[in-house]
């Protein structure tokens, strides 16, 4: 039987490319969002999910006219998979990028697991390690940066995606059900790798985020990966792809920008240094789009 998703904040940047991902994968995709998703077999509500009344809705009614045809009620969401958010800082004041997407979360996660849905991912972020939207230049506690890592962003939006990380924690542990948090790294569309050499000539230019990335198509695998694998409970994952989004080996970058920072463990030449380890291991994730199949240098 096909799997039916109800998918948050598709039309966003990172959902958008996720989505298609999931259909052409055999899964019905329901998008929720302020803003409908024109997507090939993607079926759309316009929602607010601050608002818990309209969650709750959004989880208990028909998706399109057909389902009113099949006369047999309501059909049941087998995951839930939430990206709305407000997605960084300094588009909201601060207090309001925190309500929104703490708010959201709690009731997005409360209303899929009192409905009895055993799936739940919802996207966290690299901004937890600290740094990214840190008060001038911050140092990282060390490298690689892993999933056990002490996050303590100093930011709004790092820190509601440290209060959702908790949250899913929470009601996987009272409801027994998985609750998958992707740290999503810096998220590339095909169109944005033209932007990568001049990201080269000057790699301070991402330092704040380890130089970081997840190409928007490897998203799509990694949400597929999580919905598929059962009976972890709660987990956090780091979203990226395996290398630096760099033409500079990983220990040089970490030398020039980071000089105090220690490593953990040894790495790969290139290896990144936002660890995807947890995800290729546990998951099985194998990165489809390398940087370097876009650009040269």
């Amino acid at each position: 039987m096909t799997k039916r998703i109800l998918f948050t904040g598709g039309s966003g940047k990172a959902g958008r490319h996720t989505v298609p991902w999931l259909v052409d994968a055999g899964y019905e995709v329901h998008n929720v969002d302020l803003v409908p998703l024109d997507s090939p077999g993607v079926t759309n509500l316009q929602a607010d999910v601050t608002d818990a009344g309209q969650v709750y809705n959004a989880l208990t009614m028909h998706r399109d006219f057909p389902d009113l045809d099949r006369g047999t009620g309501l059909q049941p969401f087998d995951a839930v998979v939430h990206f709305a958010a407000i997605p960084r800082i300094l588009i909201k004041p601060d207090n309001e990028t925190f309500r929104i997407n703490t708010m959201s979360t709690y009731n997005v996660i409360e209303a899929a697991a009192k409905l009895g849905i055993k799936k739940i991912i919802i996207a966290s972020s690299e901004t937890t390690y600290g740094v990214c939207f840190a008060e001038g230049h911050r140092d990282f506690h060390q490298f690689p940066l892993e999933e056990d890592y002490d996050v303590n962003p100093m930011d709004s939006y790092g820190l509601s995606k440290v209060v959702n990380e908790k949250t899913a924690r929470a009601f996987a542990e009272r409801f027994g059900i998985d609750i998958y948090a992707l740290r999503i790294g810096n998220v590339i569309e095909p169109h944005e790798y033209e932007r990568f050499p001049g990201y080269f000539a000057d790699s301070s230019i991402r330092k704040r985020i380890a130089w970081s990335y997840i190409d928007a198509r490897d998203l799509g695998q990694i949400v597929h990966l999580c919905i598929e694998k059962n009976g972890l409970g709660f987990q956090v994952f780091n979203a990226a792809n395996d290398t630096v989004s760099a033409n500079t080996p990983s220990r040089e970058l970490a030398a020039k920008h980071f000089p105090n920072v220690p490593f953990t463990r040894e790495i790969g030449e290139f290896e990144g240094l936002f660890s995807n380890r947890k995800i290729r291991e546990v998951l099985g994730f194998k990165e489809e789009h390398d940087w370097r199949r876009y650009v040269k240098g």
